[in-house]
């Protein structure tokens, strides 16, 4: 095998003291996401925090106001949830972050010293996590392999009986208060991306009810009323083209459609009382909140600043709690009384981190309509400018107006930064995320060029000085930026990317494999003209500009295998390229990896560029 030439890292990125400082402390500043609480014991929090250096689980007791470190693992810990009667902690364990493992338990309180936490449920295998809903009697887990999906339901402490089982993709949803009934999203008709739902008696596994809208219509569970024994589940659909909300009683297989004036798309959840919604409205990369009364069907605005909400919940009390950031301010948890009064819930110690720059807003003509694209430039900057084009992952999510450490420490090096949602991102209705079915990555790249077209034309940005840049989904559109659009890119960074999807789809996760017969209408067995079309394996040979690939050892999602096949064939040209490997899986949960990662990213491009 080739020994690839590694990446620079350097031992500072800024000569001037007080840059460095900032844009390190802006990765290291403790951050926390939105607690949530037990059920039953509002008291009784979870949420994930990097105050370690390393994501991991904490529990807060509200009662006593004390924190408690439950996992500690050197790759980090993201998921976790708590009993209804906020007495244990369930948290999902992998090996090295290749996200393939086991669900495990142990005390609120915490372990004895010397033990190690409880199997969830005793007698289901491993597997990728396929959803898990824990009540106060009944746990319904599962899980994922080659050979499918499995659901399973145990009494707490009990042994498992498989509920659910079937070769494709498929999972737990959510388990009715009085724990009799489980929805099931499933894709028995063969496309995971569009999932159906199918209502169980936990019981016995019998079916109550069944709701598929059609082909290219997913159907997403959030939901029972938080009631016992009301058999009302929260629906998320997008008959109109949208992401849109209806409740549907499963006992009597009845619908009521919720239709909000409002543009963009929408998802809510239950008050606890189950007397209202609260609405997350989503519109060109920004969110507002509102709370819709059941009783007389009012949808009333929350008073919350312009920017994005990561998440939100209602507290018993009437309590919204959120968090939220821009791309100017940092993020923070706040809690909005039900007076209207607002204030921040939960601030960690240490240092705070130094704001950055806002986004401006771009709408570009393209062949699908107009393509929204995010812009950021140094202050007091004035173009052309180097500029690098984050493309981000999925490739259904967006970029939005939220903080970002890493979008800043391009600012700080004087780039400018274009961010592009692409045909294929959320938010924009049905008809622009699945417009990439049948020839993924090359239409999303078509919007991306016309959006460096207009960065050019409006005199943002050099192009000579433009570089394309991703991770994940992004990584790959940009290997294949690189090998068919060679003339617009002085340089490329990709992260974790699909670089020979051949390969990639023989290595990675089952759920996986499903989404991509999904997205691209088959398997390579079944289209392999269409995969080779659209690997970026296909144009290495165009590739001019040199690319730094970085790549976890353990990643299930972009396998390392495929990405050295790309590897090797840059090799064989004699291509300019470095290589960044680290042991962990689909990027990383440790605070000094990433600093470590994005000095390589910024030092790698500016040293090309002769910045």
């Amino acid at each position: 095998m080739t020994e690839h030439p590694s990446t620079d890292i350097p031992e500072r990125l800024f000569d001037d003291p007080e840059a460095e400082a900032r844009w390190t402390e802006r990765f290291t500043a403790r951050r926390t996401s939105l607690p949530g609480w037990a059920e039953d014991a509002p008291d009784r929090n979870l949420y994930v925090s990097n105050a370690s250096g390393v994501w991991e689980v904490y529990a807060w007791d509200r009662a006593t106001d004390t924190h408690r470190q439950v996992t500690d693992r050197p790759n980090g810990t993201y998921h976790g949830t708590l009993t209804p009667d906020g007495e244990r902690i369930w948290w999902f364990a992998d090996t090295d972050g290749d996200e393939f493992g086991t669900w495990v338990a142990e005390p609120f309180a915490g372990r004895a010293q010397g033990t190690e936490p409880e199997p969830g449920v005793p007698g289901t295998h491993a597997g990728y996590p396929a959803g898990l809903q824990v009540g106060s009697k009944i746990v319904a887990l599962g899980m994922s392999t080659d050979d499918g999906t499995t659901i399973w339901t145990a009494p707490l402490g009990g042994d498992p009986t498989v509920l659910y089982q079937h070769e494709n993709d498929a999972g737990a949803g959510s388990l009715s208060k009085d724990e009799r009934l489980l929805s099931i999203a499933h894709s028995e008709h063969g496309d995971s991306r569009h999932p159906a739902l199918r209502v169980l008696r936990v019981a016995d596994g019998s079916t109550v009810a069944e709701k598929w809208d059609g082909e290219g219509k997913g159907l997403e569970s959030i939901g029972f009323a938080p009631i016992a024994g009301d058999p009302r589940l929260l629906v998320l659909h997008e008959r109109r083209g949208r992401e849109e909300l209806l409740i549907w009683d499963v006992e009597a297989d009845t619908e009521s459609l919720l239709e909000f004036d409002l543009p963009g798309e929408i998802v809510a959840d239950w008050y606890p009382d189950g007397s209202g919604l609260l609405v997350v409205h989503t519109h060109q990369s920004r969110n507002t909140l509102y709370r819709y009364d059941f009783a007389n069907g009012e949808l009333s605005a929350l008073d919350i600043p312009k920017g994005t909400v990561g998440s939100a919940s209602a507290r018993p009390d009437g309590t919204i709690e959120y968090s939220w950031s821009s791309a100017g301010r940092p993020p923070v948890v706040r809690a909005m009384s039900p007076d209207g009064s607002d204030r921040v819930l939960l601030e960690p110690a240490g240092h705070k981190p130094a704001p950055s720059q806002d986004l401006e807003d771009a709408f570009v003509p393209g062949e699908g309509g107009p393509v929204h694209a995010l812009i950021a430039r140094p202050e007091g900057a004035e173009g052309p400018l180097p500029t690098v084009f984050l493309l981000h992952g999925g490739p259904h999510a967006a970029d939005e107006d939220r903080f970002s450490a890493y979008r800043a420490v391009w600012l700080d090096a004087g780039f400018a930064v274009v961010h592009v949602n692409y045909r294929g991102s959320t938010g924009y209705g049905s008809v622009w995320r699945d417009a990439i079915e049948g020839r993924p990555g090359l239409t999303e790249l078509e919007d991306v060029a016309v959006v460096q077209d207009w960065a050019v034309q409006s005199g943002l940005a050099d192009p000579e000085r433009c570089v394309v840049n991703g991770a994940s989904w992004g990584g790959y559109l940009t290997l294949l930026a690189l090998g068919t659009q060679p003339e617009r890119w002085a340089a490329g960074v990709a992260g974790v990317p699909v670089a020979d999807y051949v390969a990639a789809y023989e290595d990675e996760m089952e759920p996986l494999r499903a989404y991509d017969r999904a997205l691209f209408g088959g398997s390579p067995e079944e289209l392999p003209a269409l995969y080779k079309e659209c690997s970026p394996l296909t144009y290495v040979d165009a590739v001019r500009a040199p690319v730094l690939v970085l790549a976890g050892e353990n990643d299930p999602r972009c396998p390392i295998r495929q990405i050295e096949n790309y590897l090797e064939r840059l090799a064989e040209r004699g291509a300019k390229y470095e290589v960044y490997r680290y042991d962990a899986g689909h990027g990383s949960l440790v605070v000094a990896e990433t600093i470590k990662q994005t000095a390589a990213e910024v030092a790698f491009t500016r040293r090309v560029l002769g910045l």
